[in-house]
């Protein structure tokens, strides 16, 4: 038999232990594991002991997490057959005589992108490497170039394949599938409000984006020469994203489409060889690791609190605040956004799921303003999706969000944090517009699987 503990007293001992020992830069995965152990030696029983084993088994049995390895594999041969940048080159050239074309040429690679890679972190880098360079060579602002790639680079959260999604998707038992559906349309939303703010913001002041010099300018027939070049990475994405939303394919047996087909346009464009191949698989073993290390450390750390009684705890405190389904909401999605100042995208979701989302499920949705709400049975897509936008603002806030930091690993000297955190700030605004809009009209998110499904 363990210590005893009050349940108040131990939410702040394992959280504020956990936040110390990442702020000492130890790795998240081992943190959480690591206390949870510890917690569950002083406090708990025997009985607790099962924990280890029945939280992390369920993980290493399922099937749907077999696709987080495969879109990683597809995007690194994406990425290593040089497909990224071809990309990026193509848009920027088709829309650079227009005023801000290479902010929104920026915003509408990173689209594609997104519905490539699925991960935040590979799409910021990418774009930061190849489209910042461009731009602030062409005078851009470069509050309006860095901003456009760290909005851009965070649409890897939301629009399929998104990694998260499959991982949510797991945790909250929702079908990934539904998942993919709902994020679909709130992703390319957000991708043409960025669009929209880069444009019209560059018209208004030219200054912040100027058009391409008449001489870098590219006539109409090479602008359709020039989209040979992308045609096959753009089918290979309507192919994995067809297959799934028609019903052909699981999203599992669409990642091993998705990997085959990146095998086949890579060798293509003649970019296939061995050592691609190796740098591909390195790449996908280092991150899969990665993020299921995450996943049976946390889920131990997060498993341990809630046998203990967390979930109750947190309940009733978000219930005792006397606000109702919609302020309690808005309290979870500030501590998103918070948790997301310290921890990466897998360590909140394991950390924040499990307790978030039976709270949302035992609440009745019944919309604001007389607008519809959502039934019950839709309440945890409906939440996923929510979920997940918010996680896109958790890593533009500053001071710490991880979009911020991943563009300063590879920008110029010239470009100083000050100057990533004043690039956030107007498209943090529109992710908040973003975000209101999918709270208050939840069939942004919920027409097209009712469509799709036909419920």
């Amino acid at each position: 038999m363990g210590l005893e503990i009050g349940i108040g007293w131990l939410t702040v001992w394992m959280f504020s232990s956990l936040i110390f020992l990442l702020l000492l830069g130890l790795p998240l995965a081992f943190v959480t594991g690591g206390l949870g152990v510890v917690f569950l030696f002083l406090f708990g029983d025997l009985r607790m002991l099962h924990i280890l084993p029945s939280r992390i088994f369920p993980f290493m049995t399922d099937y749907q997490l077999s696709a987080i390895p495969l879109f990683i594999f597809m995007a690194s041969v994406l990425a290593a057959a040089g497909l990224i940048e071809e990309l990026f080159d193509v848009v920027y050239k088709i829309l650079g005589g227009l005023k801000g074309g290479l902010a929104a040429a920026t915003i509408i690679a990173s689209t594609i992108l997104a519905a490539m890679v699925g991960v935040i972190g590979a799409a910021e880098v990418t774009m930061g490497i190849i489209a910042l360079p461009a731009m602030l060579k062409r005078k851009y602002d470069p509050a309006m170039a860095c901003g456009s790639i760290l909005a851009g680079g965070t649409l890897g959260i939301l629009i399929p394949p998104s990694i998260l999604a499959i991982l949510f998707a797991v945790i909250a038992q929702q079908s990934v599938g539904e998942l993919f559906i709902g994020a679909f349309f709130p992703g390319f939303l957000l991708s043409g409000m960025y669009i929209l703010y880069v444009t019209g913001r560059s018209y208004m002041n030219p200054v912040m984006g100027p058009a391409l010099p008449k001489e870098e300018r590219v006539s109409f027939k090479e602008k359709i020469i020039l989209l040979r070049g992308i045609i096959a990475p753009i089918l290979l994405v309507s192919l994995v994203l067809g297959v799934i939303f028609t019903g052909i394919a699981t999203p599992v047996e669409a990642a091993g489409i998705g990997t085959f087909g990146a095998l086949v346009v890579a060798a293509l464009s003649r970019k296939l060889s061995w050592t691609t191949i190796k740098g591909a698989a390195i790449t996908t073993l280092k991150a899969s690791t990665m993020v299921l290390w995450i996943m049976f450390g946390a889920s131990i750390f997060v498993g341990f609190y809630i046998v203990s009684g967390g979930q109750e705890f947190v309940t009733q405190s978000l219930l005792g605040t006397g606000f109702g389904p919609y302020g309690i909401l808005i309290i979870m999605m500030i501590l998103l956004i918070l948790l997301g100042m310290f921890l990466d995208w897998v360590g909140i979701l394991l950390l924040a799921v499990p307790i978030f989302a039976p709270i949302m499920l035992s609440l009745p949705w019944d919309g604001v303003f007389g607008l519809p709400g959502v039934n019950p049975a839709e309440v945890s897509l409906w939440f996923g999706v929510v979920y997940m936008v918010n996680m896109q603002m958790a890593f533009l806030s500053p001071p710490f969000g991880y979009a911020l930091f991943y563009l300063k690993s590879v920008a110029p000297p010239e470009i100083s944090m000050g100057t990533i955190f004043r690039a956030s700030v107007p498209f943090l605004i529109i992710q908040a517009v973003g975000l209101t809009l999918v709270v208050i009209f939840p069939e942004v998110i919920l027409w097209l699987p009712r469509l799709v499904y036909g419920n």
